[in-house]
């Protein structure tokens, strides 16, 4: 990071803490510590609050690993839910994006990433023996890979589907009408719908 004497310690650790986000860099970050801390006081503590809050009180789900401040979180609890259907996704943000089609009724279970070997995340980090495990409960009877068409997401879905398919389980892969190369994340709700309902085995 860029270095300035001129700016005190609190200032630069702020700066610190916003690069981390995706896609900050040094002058982004530093722009917004000083928006908060010159216009907008009031907006700067709540955030501080609410992440210490989120960070303290948010725990993953004990069945798909999502957020959730109980054991198990509400979507899992859910008695209409279909227990026989789990949809295997990277993100939290690509769950919202399923769940807001309307369309998909079963359960998930959150991979928080992807197989990219050359950044360190393998199937131990992503603790793939535990995807498994919840795959094979006896009640789940398709796995839906709704990873990302990325080729990182690619291989997070073949890797998985092999070993999934080991164990007599059926698996789907969603249809083509998520673009190659796109983040479910950022695809309108009406092509994720379709792309479930148009889900190919895989």
């Amino acid at each position: 990071m860029e270095n300035s004497s001129s700016e005190p310690q609190p200032l630069l650790a702020l700066v610190d803490a916003l690069r981390r986000l995706p896609g900050v860099g040094v002058r982004t970050a530093r722009r917004m510590a000083y928006h908060l801390l010159q216009h907008d006081l009031k907006a700067a503590e709540q955030l501080g609050r609410a992440l210490t809050d989120a960070v303290e009180r948010l725990q993953h789900c004990e069945l798909c690993n999502g957020f959730t401040e109980i054991a198990v979180c509400a979507t899992c609890d859910h008695p209409e839910r279909d227990r026989s259907l789990l949809c295997i996704v990277e993100t939290p943000a690509d769950q919202n994006s399923i769940e807001a089609t309307h369309g998909y009724q079963g359960l998930y279970y959150v991979l928080m990433g992807r197989l990219a070997p050359l950044e360190g995340m393998g199937p131990d980090e992503l603790d793939f023996d535990r995807v498994l495990k919840r795959a094979n409960d006896g009640v789940v009877q398709e796995v839906i890979l709704a990873t990302n068409f990325t080729a990182e997401g690619e291989t997070t879905a073949h890797y998985l589907s092999e070993a999934i398919r080991a164990r007599g389980i059926k698996v789907t892969r969603l249809a083509r009408g998520v673009p190659a190369g796109s983040e479910i994340e950022y695809v309108d709700a009406g092509t994720v719908a379709w792309a479930l309902m148009e889900r190919k085995p895989t």
